[in-house]
């Protein structure tokens, strides 16, 4: 069988590690032998927290630059060793970031052809987001948050003093990572699983998503819509048995809304997990009904009668005066979801806690209903909606938790 080394390129918190875990789920789904060699990993255990500051990386540290490449060496070898050894794709997690460094790989790799990806992501606020989620990883558990981020972006800042976009490489493909799409794609053709490589990279990879609408708020119980009201007592109810019933599960990470009804859900759960990282996004904020917020329908109906009437002809384009419409969340709901799917990275499952029309809006990607027909999806306050897709398998199923 063929042998092919992936190296991948990039500056840190770009996806290239989640992208390295997709690859090895989804190439040993296909029967390959798949093995990751990641230079953080081998640099953290051999030289320690030291390795972590950012004067590490400073292109003029001679002393660090030697260790780097030894480091970096080790993983060649080892990596030749794996093919020679029956394996067919040995993928090298590194940053790469220099043309210098990947001619060392193609002097030095002449086993098996190099598939260069590079991952980018320009991003601001996705990059800030990662950086904070970054920062707080064990690597930087010697220092505050403020100081981890700090460090971590004038390690950033030195890799930029270095970093040379992919170009006279043989064989590579240049990947935007929030929203999985191939930018440029060079020789590619003969490349060993080049099928297969090319199906991950633009497939969305979601391992086990648990998709929640929070307990029954105050404005649920009145029949009013919008609002930041909290959690009635059966609402709170409800975020127990859901905490109770997650209590096994594995949940690195918990997604919420920025509203209140939102966050008191998430507490329990929280409190039942509480190594997991909890981020607010306010994509996935409720739709705002802006003139109509706090108003019954009855009272839409009555007060603004051509608005109802506006709003039952056409529920999916319809924009509340001043605020939005289903037609208008599909952007701002999208790139939340992305968003959360890029901060987890290969997390083996992840919870989001939203509301009934940004749930909707979630479940449209993998519904793939009509357009009007997304205002109608079934949104329970005492279900969740369990998730699983990948390039090889698509699940998904309401499951109940409390009556």
């Amino acid at each position: 069988m063929s042998h092919l080394y992936i190296a991948l390129v990039g500056l840190p918190a770009r996806g290239k590690s989640f992208l390295a875990a997709r690859l090895l789920e989804g190439l040993e789904a296909d029967g390959l032998k798949v093995r990751l060699f990641n230079n953080g990993d081998l640099r953290r255990s051999r030289l320690g927290a030291a390795s972590s500051l950012p004067e590490f990386y400073a292109p003029e540290n001679e002393s660090a630059r030697r260790q780097r490449e030894e480091l970096a060496r080790i993983n060649m070898e080892q990596a030749r060793d794996f093919l020679a050894g029956g394996g067919n794709v040995a993928v090298l997690d590194a940053a790469n970031i220099s043309r210098q460094r990947r001619r060392v790989l193609e002097e030095n790799l002449t086993d098996a052809p190099i598939l260069f990806i590079e991952c980018i992501n320009n991003d601001a606020e996705l990059l800030e987001a990662s950086i904070e989620r970054k920062a707080g990883l064990p690597e930087f558990s010697g220092f505050g948050l403020a100081a981890a981020k700090e460090s971590f972006v004038r390690r950033i800042g030195y890799y930029e003093r270095l970093y040379a976009p992919l170009r006279e490489e043989r064989h590579f493909v240049r990947v935007e990572t929030l929203h999985n799409r191939i930018l440029e794609e060079r020789d590619c053709a003969g490349i060993p699983f080049y099928i297969q490589i090319r199906d991950i990279l633009v497939s969305d990879w979601v391992r086990h998503l648990y998709l929640l609408r929070h307990g029954q708020s105050e404005y649920n119980a009145q029949n009013r819509i919008g609002g930041d009201s909290g959690l009635t007592g059966k609402g709170r109810k409800q975020a127990e048995a859901l905490a109770a019933h997650f209590q096994p599960f594995d949940l690195p990470y918990i997604f919420t809304s920025s509203r209140k009804r939102a966050k008191e859900t998430a507490a329990p759960l929280l409190q039942g997990h509480p190594g997991s990282i909890h981020i607010m996004l306010p994509e996935f904020d409720e739709i705002s009904a802006g003139e109509c917020e706090g108003m019954s329908y009855t009272e839409i109906r009555r007060n603004l009668p051509k608005e109802y009437a506006a709003r039952q002809a056409d529920k999916y384009a319809y924009v509340y005066p001043g605020g939005e419409g289903y037609i208008t969340l599909k952007d701002r709901v999208g790139k939340g979801f992305r968003k959360a799917l890029f901060l987890s990275g290969a997390a083996p499952g992840i919870v989001i806690i939203g509301h009934q029309a940004i749930n909707r809006m979630i479940l449209s990607l993998f519904f793939f209903r009509r357009n009007e027909s997304v205002p109608y999806i079934y949104v329970p306050q005492n279900e969740y909606f369990h998730i699983v897709s990948t390039h090889r398998q698509t699940l998904l199923e309401l499951v109940r938790f409390t009556e």
